[in-house]
């Protein structure tokens, strides 16, 4: 559980919660109330980003939040934060799970893909004005994206009037610390013109817990065929892609991989692609 989370839990004994209102801007006015009464915190700002209706449950919206705060114990540190909340114009809370099913709506609903996130510089295969668009999140070293993602690119390659294909690197440093130097080299490949580094990214054949960057990039070169070196992952512009990619999944709340966004909507399923037109 992340820090801010930890806090806003002390901060809100919150199951649910009654006389909140429908509309935005009551929304934002119950939670900054709610959050600013946390002793740790030196200033709080929350803004509903968007709100869904729940089409499981009428008279239900999720709000889409943004959360931005500083410590007391560190204020120049802005800690940034999305999370979900539900209200009916009664009742607000943070969990909406379904008896029969077990479901939890946050697991379900997540905020959609903005237009603007689709850079050229993550389109790695087809043409931007294909009909479909497809945005990938992934690990290279994560076995679930190891067996799936380097077949659904193959799939995904043969028609690129029909899939612009965008890919976002989310090395999960916890359990794949290898994946940082792995994706930096990427992102050097890539600006240098090599073609298919993501579809090689995959053949790298290193320990997921390595941490010696001269072996992992000894790896990613043996398996790429380049030569790229610890000089070339100091430039500005490989931290400056690594950032945006991130701050795409921290947008959109990705947190796991691989995640399929189809058409703006993430795909639970991974294989919608494979049934459109």
């Amino acid at each position: 559980m992340s820090l801010m989370l930890k806090l806003l839990a002390t901060s809100l004994l919150l199951g649910s919660i009654a006389h909140a209102n429908s509309t935005q801007e009551k929304v934002e006015d119950f939670l900054n109330d709610q959050f600013s009464k946390n002793s740790q915190l030196k200033s709080v700002d929350v803004t509903v980003d968007n709100e869904k209706n729940i089409k499981q449950l009428k008279g239900w919206k999720a709000y889409v939040v943004n959360i931005e705060a500083r410590l007391k114990s560190n204020p120049k540190n802005l800690i940034k934060q999305k999370m979900i909340w539900f209200s009916n114009g009664e009742v607000i809370t943070k969990d909406l799970t379904f008896l029969q099913s077990g479901d939890n709506l946050t697991d379900i609903i997540k905020p959609d893909f903005k237009a603007k996130y689709y850079k050229k510089a993550n389109l790695i295969y087809g043409n931007a004005n294909a009909k479909h668009k497809i945005a990938i999140f992934s690990d290279p070293l994560c076995p679930f994206c190891r067996s799936f993602v380097p077949g659904a690119l193959k799939e995904m390659k043969k028609e690129p009037n029909k899939y612009a294909v965008y890919y976002y690197h989310l090395p999960l440093l916890r359990i794949h610390p290898a994946s940082a130097v792995l994706v930096q080299a990427a992102v050097v490949a890539e600006l240098k013109g090599v073609k298919e580094v993501v579809a090689k990214l995959y053949n790298v054949k290193v320990k997921v817990d390595e941490k010696d960057p001269k072996k992992i990039l000894k790896a990613f070169n043996k398996a790429m065929g380049t030569s790229v070196t610890l000089k070339d992952l100091q430039n500005p512009k490989i931290k400056e892609q690594i950032q945006f990619d991130a701050m795409v999944a921290n947008d959109i709340m990705v947190a796991g991989t691989p995640t399929i966004y189809l058409d703006g909507k993430m795909d639970r399923t991974k294989n919608k692609y494979k049934k459109v037109k």
